[in-house]
Parts: C-alpha cells; structure tokens; sequence
C-alpha cells in the first residue's frame, strides 16, 4: 500500500472526539486495508483494548490532537 493511500485512509478514520482503535487487514484491497475496531472516550481504554488484541502491533490508536493534526500511536 503506498503511503498516500495509507494516510488518506488514517485521516478519514480518525474521529473528532475521542479515540478509535484501528486494525490492518494486510488481504484487503490496497486502498482499503485499514478499518474500525472500536472507539474509545479516553486513550487509556483504546491503549488497553490494544494491548489485549493477539497480535498487537496489527492496531493503531488514531486521534486528533489540540490544535486539530492527525495522530497516530
């Protein structure tokens, strides 16, 4: 995937409020392989939703930050 899609895709997935944990779906089509696993009110909820998932490093935490950027942990 490269990396325009992979943003683009982050950026239309990251909520306005809150947390949403994302996984990768590495068979999915190039444009679409990232979706929506949860959302979470605090980061420390998604960090733990996370941490509980088998393979862990497949999820990423997306949000924005204060001044309105696109994060990503």
């Amino acid at each position: 995937m490269t990396e325009d899609i992979f943003e683009k895709e982050k950026i239309g997935l990251t909520p306005e409020e809150g947390f949403d944990l994302v996984g990768i779906d590495y068979f999915a089509d190039s444009d679409n392989q990232l979706y929506l696993v949860e959302h979470f009110e605090m980061y420390q909820d998604a960090l733990n939703a996370k941490k509980e998932r088998k393979n862990s490093e497949d999820y990423f935490i997306l949000y924005r930050g204060a001044g309105g950027e696109y994060l990503c942990r």
